[in-house]
């Protein structure tokens, strides 16, 4: 009797505690207007008619990588070429974790990989990623506790004035640091594509002394009940257009 008494106990305590979770980060985070372009009712028909039945692969999309020597600016492509920017703002509505392998020590931008996986789990040949030498710490050179396999996350980041989501590539240093800010969305039942975030970019030092930029996630507004509904349909069926079959030599682009 006892026993099943506590047990109450403790399940009203954890349903409290969630119930609370869920008012702080309702409350903590200001409402967002709608200033999306990309949930006009024409957008998607409009997207079709342009692509002419062609496929949208994403080698047409804009992409932005992590900056080179511990810069904290973004290099975001424009009309007029290169912006730099301090941050990035918008909608994720979708991500996806790749990795690959090339079997030479720099190899060239654009070369594909030896071996490569979606999402860091099955490789393209049906082969565990876990099980794989190459994805042993220490791996790529033996001096280093890198790995030989190199690990990314892709971002579809979807901003106000723009219908086609910018593809924001964030490398494996910081990759931790991106599934650490959806898992604290996901523990407060937040959906990721329900919340505008900023991304902006820290200033660290490697063991080895070589500076490189750390990317950092927030939270700055949450979207409103309608507009989180355009996002997650306009995710859905945005991604339906993308043609699959073009995904994987976008995702192992060497750089």
């Amino acid at each position: 009797m006892e026993h099943t008494a506590l047990k109450t106990r403790l399940e009203n305590k954890l349903q409290d505690l969630q119930h609370t979770q869920q008012e702080i980060i309702q409350t903590s985070l200001s409402p967002s207007h709608s200033d999306y372009l990309a949930f006009a009712d024409n957008t998607l028909d409009v997207i079709r008619g342009n692509l002419k039945s062609q496929p949208l692969s994403l080698d047409l999309f804009d992409i932005v990588k992590s900056p080179s020597g511990g810069s904290t600016v973004f290099s975001v492509p424009g009309l007029s070429g290169d912006e730099p920017q301090k941050e990035l703002t918008g909608i994720i509505l979708d991500y996806t974790t790749p990795r690959a392998y090339w079997d030479t020590p720099d190899p060239v931008e654009g070369t594909p990989p030896a071996c490569m996986s979606t999402n860091s789990i099955i490789s393209q040949d049906g082969k565990a990623c876990a099980h794989c030498p190459y994805n042993d710490f220490g791996s790529k050179d033996g001096e280093t506790n890198a790995k030989a396999c190199k690990e990314s996350v892709l971002l579809f980041l979807l901003r106000p004035d723009n219908i086609i989501p910018l593809l924001v590539r964030v490398p494996v240093t910081s990759k931790s640091r991106f599934l650490k800010y959806s898992t604290r969305l996901l523990s407060t039942l937040t959906p990721i594509s329900s919340v505008v975030t900023r991304i902006t970019l820290e200033k660290a030092t490697s063991k080895s002394g070589k500076p490189y930029a750390l990317f950092h996630f927030e939270a700055v507004s949450t979207l409103s009940a309608e507009d989180a509904s355009h996002a997650k349909e306009f995710s859905r069926r945005f991604m339906e257009i993308v043609n699959a079959s073009d995904i994987e030599p976008a995702l192992s682009e060497a750089n």
